[in-house]
């Protein structure tokens, strides 16, 4: 199933790529000296006929052979001028639209961390990584080569007609014969080509997530024997990825074809004509090889026509999904400013954690749909530990991610000591606020790194002993051991100990940890246990939990149900006056969480 997020209009090329100019702003003065100095070594090459004319109806036809070797001196000097001036050419385009290239890639990159998950919920891996490199490269290619080149080439033409027209103007009115139906054709060829351009791109992108899925999931793959199924899915998109680029070379063929046969058939009667006033004595030799050889320069200019219109759209259709992603609207640094506070420091008002008529909704969720949470009014004390309990699709996930907005509320006020955390911005929430995931991700970094994340480095003993990790200092380079991609290298039970490491490293003021136990055995957990009640003692937190040891680290319990708090007390109380509560705890109810 296709992830495509194309648009539904169909800008011109020309005001998809001026989207590009803020970028390319700073490199405009090298660029516009490389293409006045492709026009020059152009032209240059435009000269050489005419010292051909001058050769042949000179010394050619007096029998000077010192005339000829000095014709031949110029056509040498004429050449070398040429090759230097596009080398030159190259060296004046190639460090500045390397420099392009890498802020664009840089302006992405940082977009994608500022947005919101819910962008990230709906957008394939695969999609934003072919974004971010096949099409920044289908950009970079256009700026050096297609972008110059059209112009240059469209100088040639019209400098090269001008001195064919000066030649001889009847055979000149020859070979712009071809000119209305080439120009029909590109027209045609332009909106076809981007159509199926931008398909390929999109395939592109599907195929990369396709190959991404199967790399970070290799052992579910191997484990339930579902190579051949991946593979034969990789063969279907790796299939009709191979048609749509047959299709485009099908175009590109055409425009090609046409693009090709039409001049060379009006140089060929232009040359059937010119030879028949040569015999006629209306026009000399010279002027002819002089015509044919300007004819014959202009053949490239003419003939990559074609593929410069292609390399164009391929790049415009890149412009537009580079951008698609760039315009997405970021997270804001905060909604609103409460009156009277600051949003960077928070109130000094010890409130707690208070949840008032939150309610929320996916915005994919139906319109008909309940919402997933309802109208949650909860009040966590302060330094109080509440433990969030709930069946299966509850909501349990969904309310935990409200605190360090990872969602936004539909609706409602969510607190931290008396302040409104939409009037912090997110750096300062989320430097109070801490997160353990119910499924940890490591990066490919030490240890160390994964549990720092730029927190000071002496916490760094106390946070893997609190979350019983001391076996990261028994690694082949202790914490400094590279941990691969997604952590891999280590059990489920290391890697949530690590993800809980990174979340009391900072000494949080209010932590959040989604089950975060759920992989450890008995004897670990209740290690671990016994370290977080230290820990938990001067923070304010919210736990997620499913089994009974993990309800018991908490003062208070809440129990969720069908997106609406429905009891609030001790573990002990909830166990006597609640029955939905007594069958969760009883081990027969739902235990893991889901959206």
């Amino acid at each position: 199933m296709s992830t495509t997020h194309a648009p539904t209009g169909n800008p011109s090329a020309v005001k998809t790529l001026l989207r590009l100019w803020p970028y390319v702003r700073p490199a405009r003065a090298r660029l516009l000296t490389a293409a006045f100095v492709a026009i020059l070594a152009s032209c240059t090459g435009l000269v050489i006929p005419l010292v051909l004319k001058w050769m042949v109806d000179g010394p050619v036809a007096d029998g000077d052979t010192a005339g000829v070797w000095l014709g031949a001196l110029y056509l040498l000097l004429l050449g070398i001028a040429e090759a230097l001036l596009f080398g030159l050419r190259r060296w004046l385009v190639a460090r500045p639209l390397s420099h392009v290239e890498a802020e664009m890639r840089a302006g992405l990159y940082s977009r994608l961390q500022r947005l919101p998950v819910a962008f990230h919920d709906r957008w394939a891996s695969g999609q934003l990584l072919s974004r971010g490199t096949t099409d920044l490269m289908l950009l970079r290619m256009f700026l050096a080569f297609p972008l110059t080149f059209l112009l240059v080439n469209g100088v040639t033409i019209l400098v090269g007609v001008g001195i064919m027209l000066l030649q001889d103007w009847t055979l000149g009115l020859v070979i712009l014969g071809p000119a209305i139906p080439v120009v029909v054709t590109c027209v045609v060829f332009e909106r076809r080509y981007h159509l199926v351009a931008r398909k390929a791109q999109d395939q592109i992108g599907d195929l990369t997530t396709v190959v991404e899925e199967s790399v970070l999931g290799i052992r579910i793959i191997k484990g339930f024997g579902r190579h051949r199924s991946q593979a034969r899915a990789f063969r279907e998109l790796s299939g009709r990825l191979r048609e749509t680029e047959l299709s485009k070379a099908r175009l590109l063929a055409t425009i090609w074809a046409v693009i090709t046969t039409l001049p060379e058939a009006a140089i060929a009667a232009a040359l059937v004509l010119g030879c028949v006033q040569v015999a006629d004595g209306d026009l000399s030799a010279g002027t002819l090889v002089a015509f044919l050889s300007t004819a014959l320069a202009l053949r490239w200019p003419v003939e990559s026509i074609g593929f410069l219109l292609a390399m164009s759209q391929e790049a415009a259709t890149a412009t537009e999904r580079y951008f698609e992603a760039m315009d997405e609207v970021p997270e804001a640094d905060s909604a609103f400013r409460g009156a009277g506070t600051s949003p960077h420091r928070p109130s000094s008002d010890n409130d707690g954690i208070r949840f008032t008529a939150v309610s929320f909704r996916y915005p994919d969720a139906a319109p008909d749909s309940p919402p997933t949470l309802d109208r949650i009014d909860l009040h966590i004390r302060p330094g109080e530990s509440m433990a969030l309990v709930g069946a299966t699709g509850s909501g349990k996930t969904t309310l935990t991610a409200l605190l360090p907005r990872l969602h936004e509320p539909t609706s409602g006020r969510i607190t931290l000591d008396g302040e409104d955390i939409t009037a912090l911005s997110r750096q300062t929430l989320r430097s109070i606020v801490a997160v353990a995931f119910e499924e940890p991700t490591l990066f490919s970094a030490t240890v160390a790194e994964n549990v720092l994340m730029g927190t000071d480095e002496r916490e760094l003993r106390r946070a893997l002993s609190v979350a019983q990790a001391d076996f990261a200092h028994a690694l082949p380079q202790g914490t400094g051991t590279q941990v691969g991609e997604q952590g891999l290298s280590l059990s489920g039970g290391q890697r949530q100990r690590l993800a809980l490491a990174r979340a009391v490293v900072g000494r949080p003021r209010f932590l959040v940890l989604d089950d975060p136990l759920s992989a450890l055995d008995v004897h670990t957990e209740a290690a671990v246990e016994a370290a977080l009640r230290d820990v938990l003692a001067d923070t304010t937190a919210l736990i997620v939990a499913h089994r009974p040891s993990t309800v018991q680290l908490a003062d208070r319990v809440a129990l969720l149900s069908d997106g609406r708090i429905t009891a609030v007390g001790t573990h002990h109380e909830l166990l006597h006056t609640n029955a939905e509560y007594a069958h969760l705890m009883s081990g027969s109810g739902e235990t893991e969480d889901a959206r």
